[in-house]
């Protein structure tokens, strides 16, 4: 901290909180940051005097976090990379299964919600929360603060707690097949609770969001969106402290051990235990298919736990080193965890694309339509053809390997299709 900063932090505390400056020069950088917290906590007025005091202090200071243009244009890019991929490719995956009858199971009805919550986060929260983290100021209102820290919360939990549901589905599914039965009515029941469980979570941010100005040199002012809470704002308020250690309990660290737990089972059944006798070759079809499902849903919690590990650990660690805050780096260290979280909402597309024959069959007819330069009934003859199965594939000639190949891969998806059902 410079001389001066340092010196007008001693006249205004001295100011705010109606002290002889004499005593406050006798403490140190560390003993005045104590005491002034400690002045501030005995207040029943703790709000509006650090709100006094902050504006003291910085009215004549630069407006800080304004990141040099190369450095906004860089953030920008990758982040439209990620709203650009997770918008279209959730999109096409609730297209794929609800414009499909064959596409309508149990479990992509799941992967519909997750897309569904995928790309609420995409478009009416990432989008937003990135302009304000890029220049330090909310210029949507008050309203929109509110709208944008609830979707937040509810989005995240939403995502979680489905992938929750399909971890336990597959368990039943596999572990107890007989006793396996989620119909559709059952389905939609836990889709209304996985949301309201959601919102109930994040009703705090429909009571204490709000918005703050402060001003700084050269007529510039700062716009803040936060959550103002009964006992104070971020990094001064126990009851924020106590709701993110609940929040990353209850949507992070007790989910990913109770998907732990049943990802490991079913990993011991499918690749661990040893049946007697020989399989027949419609149990080893079924086996190889009930692990590719189950492989791609231990990559996509994986996947989840990693991307948002950082952030949500991000408020706990600030809460207790809030010196960190103040440091000039901070906002890209911030910006890096957050595109990484966000970056969970483009993956799970991907990754079907990847995995499962069945969804890379729709891709690829989406991404030929939009791309490939071919007439609108040529079009419509291959569609027709690959969803129909293309039953008579083998009686084209050698020269059509294309066709023949996405054949073979939509009749080995059937059994597939069905472990997921």
């Amino acid at each position: 901290m410079s001389n001066v900063i340092l010196e007008r932090v001693y006249n205004c505390s001295a100011w705010v909180l109606k002290l002889n400056i004499t005593l406050l020069l006798r403490l140190n950088q560390s003993e005045l940051r104590y005491f002034i917290e400690d002045e501030l906590n005995r207040s029943n007025r703790s709000d509006i005097l650090r709100e006094q005091l902050t504006d003291c202090i910085f009215v004549n200071q630069e407006r800080p976090f304004d990141l040099p243009w190369w450095q906004k244009l860089f953030w920008s890019l990758i982040f439209a990379v990620i709203l650009l991929v997770a918008t279209g490719g959730n999109i096409i995956v609730m297209w794929i299964v609800l414009a499909h009858r064959r596409m309508r199971t149990v479990t992509n009805y799941f992967l519909v919600n997750l897309s569904v919550a995928d790309l609420m986060m995409s478009l009416l929260n990432c989008a937003f929360n990135f302009i304000f983290l890029l220049n330090s100021n909310w210029p949507f209102g008050v309203v929109y603060c509110t709208i944008n820290n609830f979707v937040a919360h509810v989005t995240v939990a939403s995502s979680v707690f489905t992938l929750v549901v399909i971890s336990f589905d597959r368990y039943m599914a596999i572990m107890h097949p007989l006793k396996h039965h989620m119909s559709r009515k059952r389905t939609v029941i836990t889709l209304i609770l996985i949301w309201s469980i959601s919102s109930a979570l994040a009703i705090p941010c429909l009571l204490y969001s709000t918005t703050s100005s402060r001003r700084y040199s050269h007529g510039t002012t700062r716009i803040s969106c936060y959550l103002l809470w009964p006992d104070g704002g971020y990094l001064h308020s126990k009851t924020e402290y106590c709701y993110n250690l609940l929040f990353l309990t209850v949507t992070y660290l007790v989910p990913m051990a109770v998907m732990a737990v049943c990802y490991t089972c079913m990993g011991r059944k499918l690749w661990g235990s040893k049946s007697i006798g020989e399989l027949t070759h419609y149990q080893k079809g079924s086996m190889k298919s009930k692990r590719k499902v189950v492989k791609m849903f231990i990559i996509v919690v994986t996947i989840f736990a990693l991307c948002w590990l950082p952030y949500q650990g991000f408020f706990i660690f600030v809460y207790h080193y809030r010196h960190f805050t103040e440091s000039s780096y901070v906002q890209h260290v911030y910006l890096g965890f957050y595109w990484l979280a966000m970056s969970n909402s483009m993956v799970n597309p991907i990754i079907y694309y990847w995995m499962n024959n069945r969804f890379r069959v729709y891709f690829e007819l989406v991404i030929c339509k939009c791309c490939c330069v071919m007439d609108r009934t040529n079009v419509r003859r291959r569609e027709t053809q690959e969803l129909t199965g293309f039953q008579r594939s083998e009686f084209v000639p050698c020269n059509s390997d294309r066709f023949k190949s996405t054949s073979i891969r939509w009749r080995q998806s059937t059994a597939e299709s069905q472990m997921m059902s």
